[in-house]
């Protein structure tokens, strides 16, 4: 389970959820560990904890992704805390479900700005200090091609942008052996949408295995991404989703 060792990865939003099971499982494969928050420094901090109980260096920056140099700054960082950067994890994301007409220019600003530009940004940042072997891999959902209630337009317009982007990144850095994927999950069980929470019955109903995911399903598909295993696969769109959208 080494399979990283002497890796350094930048997962943003790495402080909770799917964020903090990625950030976990890279460091059991032994890379260390650089994660991005927006407020809760306590959290943060518990996390590099428990990142260096399993042996791995750890550094929390705090950064708004919306801000439009923060993830740039948050990558360059990074690479000069820990010498070289490896793997970019583009996690950090906001989630707003509602009526079209909720939306003003506030908040369709904000999704786009943490959702697409801040990926965008990081991963050009990201390019510029990995080498041969670099993994760029971001994570959107299920709702980027199957949007199963109303109130979803804005969230799913953003996560569906990293599709293209996942493509045209895997083309242009392809040449550089920087390998550049997207994975999508399905329902997943984290403090902000727990499996026992309203509606989580009907949602988990609509996967094929009738369950939402665990957070180090997730992490497992992108630590694969990650590592010398999945050195083949660049712009690729894979569903770790239950079967959602079968």
């Amino acid at each position: 389970m080494n399979r990283l060792e002497g890796n350094v990865a930048l997962v943003t939003g790495g402080s909770r959820g799917i964020g903090a099971a990625v950030a976990l499982r890279l460091a059991e494969e032994g890379a260390d560990i650089v994660l991005t928050y927006e407020n809760n420094a306590e959290r943060a901090e518990g996390m590099v904890e428990r990142i260096r109980a399993a042996g791995r260096r750890a550094l929390a920056l705090r950064a708004d992704s919306a801000a439009p140099g923060a993830p740039a700054a948050a990558v360059d960082e990074a690479a000069a805390t820990f010498g070289r950067l490896d793997v970019l994890v583009n996690n950090a994301a906001v989630f707003l479900v509602g009526p079209l007409e909720d939306w003003g220019p506030a908040e369709i600003d904000r999704t786009l700005a943490v959702n697409v530009r801040a990926p965008f940004t990081a991963s050009q940042a990201a390019a510029r200090h990995m080498g041969t072997g670099g993994r760029i891999i971001s994570i959107g959902s299920n709702v980027a091609d199957r949007a199963p209630f109303p109130g979803l337009a804005l969230y799913s317009m953003s996560k569906t942008a990293l599709a293209g982007m996942t493509r045209g990144l895997a083309r242009e850095l392809g040449p550089r052996g920087i390998t550049v994927n997207l994975v999508h999950p399905g329902p997943t069980d984290t403090d902000a949408n727990p499996a026992d929470g309203p509606g989580a019955r009907a949602i988990a109903g609509l996967t094929a295995l009738g369950r939402y995911a665990e957070a180090s399903e997730i992490a497992a598909t992108v630590a694969h991404l990650a590592s010398p295993d999945g050195a083949y696969v660049t712009g690729a769109c894979l569903h770790v989703d239950g079967g959602f959208t079968a």
